[in-house]
């Protein structure tokens, strides 16, 4: 597959690049993406939530009511999940939310998940991104020029640039990421994936 090289101006460089079809090209699987989604999402979650269990509660043990005649089911104490205040049942505990994918799965999501964005025409290869301070309107104003403004983006670093980070981070729905922290779910939760030139060789290199 092959795709024009824009400038951050919007203007084709009369240069092209080749992308791998074994990345970009391959037929998508529903089910790795799936799962590398779900793992992302499991593995960001934080799990603290706790309720208090009857034997965890501060109240009395006292027997609150005589055991015959009060006309009802004998009374238990302060403690008792039936009554206010009481312990709860089945409540949530501590607990870790992650799970293990073996990391040849986790590739295919991810050359799935660019595969889907090249066959939709949803990625966008640009020479570079230079700024000369962090500024979110030059930012903006590159979006636009690239035409994918409104939109979900996320932009595709080979390394980490402060400047572009800054310059992007206060823009709705814009999402800036290196090589090394490109997934499945960054991917899948765009509807542009802009990537820089020198960016292309590192992906390819982890991917293929």
């Amino acid at each position: 597959m092959e795709l024009s090289i824009m400038n951050q101006a919007g203007q084709a460089t009369g240069k092209k690049v080749v992308l791998n079809d074994a990345i970009f090209a391959i037929e998508p699987n529903d089910h790795a993406i799936y799962l590398d989604v779900k793992q992302f999402l499991a593995n960001n979650r934080q799990g603290t939530a706790k309720a208090k269990q009857r034997s965890e509660n501060s109240h009395s043990t006292r027997k609150l009511g005589r055991q015959k005649g009060g006309g009802g089911a004998r009374p238990g104490d302060a403690k008792s999940p039936i009554r206010y205040g009481g312990g709860t049942i089945f409540g949530p505990v501590p607990r870790d939310f992650s799970f293990k994918l073996n990391k040849k799965v986790k590739q295919l999501a991810r050359r799935s998940a660019l595969s889907l964005r090249a066959k939709n025409e949803q990625i966008v290869v640009v020479d570079a991104l230079n700024f000369d301070a962090p500024k979110t309107k030059a930012m903006v104003e590159v979006m636009n020029n690239l035409k994918v403004s409104g939109k979900k983006v996320l932009f595709v670093l080979n390394e980490g640039n402060e400047t572009i980070l800054k310059s992007a981070r206060n823009i709705e729905r814009t999402n800036v990421i290196t090589v090394n922290e490109l997934n499945t779910y960054a991917i899948m939760n765009s509807n542009a994936v802009v990537i820089v030139e020198n960016a292309i060789a590192a992906i390819e290199a982890t991917l293929a």
